[in-house]
């Protein structure tokens, strides 16, 4: 799926013939890495045109020296929680419920993540894994799919929190999910809602985040998946979002990156 280069370091092929770079830091002058997960790839058009889920959030996150890159699926061992500067997990195709081998596995080591206080972000697919995890309840939307540049609303809890510092209280963001966060974990905060979404974005303890929406998507890739789904007025429900992009931002910082 990716489309950035690889500095050196050790790499894997995965599914539909690309590399992950895993970029541990060895060298004690290097920054130990924000980890994006990939829990699954865009269509095989979109990657080859624009990129794929982890290239868009590293551009995100604007520091390529720090990121490094691994696919949950190939069943590679996960690296060490104690070695990682924080986690982003993507979004996917796959859905939360089917319980696959590789979605369970990472679950724990996600819940274990956030026992260990190591910062999270888990986008659509991730933010779903972070509640099934940490014993929330995901599943199918009564209203079917959604795509489409919605309405976020902070609610005061998500107008103090770090991960949307300097974001206004409504602000527009990118979907794309059939199954939702329909019962938050224990002891989450809820940050944020939309009109059909009531969880949006939360947060577990200090510093694991989920957020339903798509802070890395372009209104160019958000059209692409709604004109995919045939859905009508395309070109006016989708549109560039640079005030989502910014959690990527904020979630950097909380990682001291």
């Amino acid at each position: 799926m990716e489309t950035s280069g690889n500095p050196a370091g050790s790499t894997v092929t995965v599914a539909q013939d690309q590399v992950y770079d895993l970029r541990p830091a060895t060298d004690s002058n290097m920054p130990e890495p924000i980890l994006i997960v990939s829990a699954g790839h865009t269509y095989r058009d979109l990657q080859r045109d624009l990129g794929d889920f982890a290239d868009w959030i590293e551009q995100g996150l604007g520091a390529p020296e720090s990121v490094a890159r691994i696919d949950a699926r190939t069943g590679l061992e996960l690296p060490a929680l104690n070695s990682l500067a924080g986690i982003v997990v993507t979004g996917s195709h796959a859905m939360v419920t089917d319980r696959l081998d590789w979605s369970e596995r990472l679950a724990a080591w996600v819940r274990d993540a956030v026992a260990g206080e190591v910062p999270v972000l888990g986008i659509c697919y991730g933010h779903q894994l972070l509640a099934h995890a940490c014993g929330g309840v995901v599943g199918d939307r009564p209203q079917g799919r959604e795509l489409g540049t919605v309405s976020i609303e902070l609610n005061a809890e998500g107008r103090d929190d770090p991960l949307f510092d300097g974001m206004p209280p409504n602000f527009p963001g990118n979907m794309a999910h059939q199954q939702s966060v329909l019962t938050l974990p224990p002891d989450a905060v809820r940050l944020a809602s939309s009109a059909a979404e009531a969880n949006q974005a939360f947060r577990l303890g200090s510093c694991a985040w989920g957020v339903q929406f798509h802070p890395e998507f372009s209104g160019e890739v958000m059209r692409h998946y709604v004109v995919r789904s045939n859905a009508p007025d395309a070109d006016q429900s989708a549109r560039d979002t640079p005030v989502a992009a910014k959690v990527l931002v904020n979630f950097r910082a909380a990682c001291g990156a």
